[in-house]
């Protein structure tokens, strides 16, 4: 896995006194020439003339780089970045706009660049953040170009300034927006990687590197293994496939904690989803690459908790696997025996996923699991349903579903809940199996995760739905086109959080 080629830290001190290539200031359409005379000043009279011309109007993402006269000023250039209408500016626009200065910074061949955090904003909160975003504008997806038509990555040294006067403070927020951002970024490389590169085994492997040095406890679970716990359902997806199944299973077990809670996370790992005998279309189908998406957000969120440390157990569980039309492939009417004793039938081999998680959530509560999260790229009836911008929030009780709701929003991974009504279960009977592995087309997003929702045992459980948000479709100003690293931060900050949710029964 490529590393990251910058340092990042947190700097107390006035805007003046920021000594940097280019310092980043956000401003707001609000923002008119009283609001910005201090940098109006530096920059001798230029972001003034700048307001009259309407080229500086703090429009959402709109940049403006301005050098600075004053010698007074440490900083060579400015570079101001619109947030747009809000003020207070929110948690998620700060994380957005810290991105987008950083790819900003990248085009321009900056090494050397500061963020000023706004004192309007909670310093802790909005330094980690800014710290977030940066690290997020740094990704790259290079992974097979030669050296020559690689992306600039100049960003040698980064800066997050506030001027709280608690320094321990600002270091802290930085230390830890870092560590979220850099996972979010290893599961963006994760589900960018070529089917041909990632099988289910390459992927246990991977996993292996990336949670090496971690305090985690890590399992992998080979066929034999598989086929012992009686997980057929992930079996009979893998049937179809010479690339063998695999379960990662992961465990932060931290000193001292020996009852409480046990959070599980569990991510679909398909490596490569051809749909199997009920075979996609071919357009597009280069993109089901990044179905192991949900998986590689739980493998990447382990590696930030271990670094984290909550008092919580947490248990992370990928059930990974090819699903291909092979000759020994599932085939629509096929009946398969689950870990859990339920019989399923087959009606559409490209509703794979379900079946796997299936067995991955008895395997969670086996092994202990209390509280349960797993996330996937699931239906495409949740992009119908909600887009590209949200994921879809499925689970019970209702306390449950709003604390990872709350969590997520403020973790930028914006969810909407959705119904789970107990009737929507009716059309998953089957006349020959205990359940039909899908439900028709409507309200097919919500009968997934009904679905899912038979093999919790009543614990609290969500399941958010990533198959819209998984993989950007075009270049924004703070997001390239490609992988997103959606619900890495929600599931850390979930586990880091377990005071807000341990009673939750």
């Amino acid at each position: 896995m490529k590393e990251l080629q910058s340092t990042i830290k947190g700097a107390k001190l006035p805007l003046e006194k920021v000594a940097t290539e280019l310092l980043v200031v956000p401003i707001s359409l609000s923002d008119g020439s009283s609001e910005l005379s201090d940098l109006n000043r530096a920059a001798g009279g230029e972001v003034g003339r700048a307001l009259s011309r309407g080229e500086c109007t703090g429009k959402k993402y709109e940049s403006f780089i301005v050098k600075t006269i004053d010698d007074s000023w440490s900083a060579d250039r400015l570079l101001l970045i619109g947030m747009g209408e809000e003020r207070p500016f929110s948690v998620s626009r700060l994380r957005q706009v810290a991105s987008a200065a950083a790819l900003v910074g990248r085009r321009c061949r900056i090494n050397d660049m500061a963020f000023a955090v706004p004192d309007s904003i909670n310093t802790e909160i909005g330094v980690q953040a800014v710290a977030e975003g940066l690290t997020l504008g740094e990704f790259s997806q290079d992974l097979y170009k030669a050296e020559s038509d690689q992306e600039p990555s100049s960003l040698r040294s980064l800066q997050v300034v506030s001027t709280h006067d608690d320094s321990e403070l600002i270091e802290n927020a930085v230390a830890r927006g870092r560590i979220l951002g850099e996972c979010s970024n290893l599961a963006k490389r994760l589900a960018n990687e070529p089917g041909n590169q990632l099988s289910p085994s390459i992927l246990a492997e991977q996993a292996l590197e990336i949670l090496k040095g971690t305090s985690l406890e890590i399992d992998v679970l080979d066929e034999d293994s598989i086929r012992e716990l009686g997980m057929g359902l992930l079996l009979g997806v893998a049937q179809g496939s010479v690339e063998p199944p695999r379960v990662i299973v992961m465990r932060h077990e931290p000193a001292g904690v020996t009852d409480g809670p046990v959070l599980a996370l569990i991510g679909k790992g398909v490596t490569f989803d051809s749909g199997g005998i009920s075979l996609k279309p071919a357009e597009s189908m280069e993109r089901m690459k990044e179905d192991m998406s949900g998986g590689a957000a739980v493998i990447c969120a382990m590696r930030a908790i271990s670094q984290l440390n909550p008092s919580i157990r947490v248990i992370g569980i990928v059930p990974t696997t090819e699903n291909m039309p092979g000759g020994r492939a599932v085939k629509p009417g096929d009946v398969l025996y689950g870990a859990s004793g339920t019989t399923v039938e087959v009606i559409n081999t490209d509703a794979e996923g379900r079946l796997i998680l299936a067995d991955a959530l008895w395997y969670a509560m086996e092994l202990g699991a209390t509280h349960l999260v797993d996330v996937a790229t699931l239906t495409g009836g949740c992009i119908v349903a909600l887009g590209n911008t949200t994921s879809g929030l499925f689970g019970a009780p209702d306390s449950w579903v709003n604390t990872v709701r709350d969590i997520a929003n403020q973790a930028g991974d914006r969810v909407w809940p959705m119904p789970v009504f107990d009737d929507y279960s009716e059309q998953l009977r089957s006349d020959i199996a205990d359940v039909a592995n899908v439900g028709g087309r409507p309200a097919s997003a919500i009968t997934a995760a009904m679905f899912l929702k038979r093999f919790t045992d009543g614990r609290p459980w969500v399941h958010l739905d990533i198959a819209g948000t998984a993989w950007s479709e075009q270049n924004s100003a703070h997001q390239k086109k490609g992988p997103t690293g959606v619900a890495v931060r929600t599931l850390v900050e979930l586990a880091c959080a377990s005071e807000r949710w341990n009673k939750i029964k």
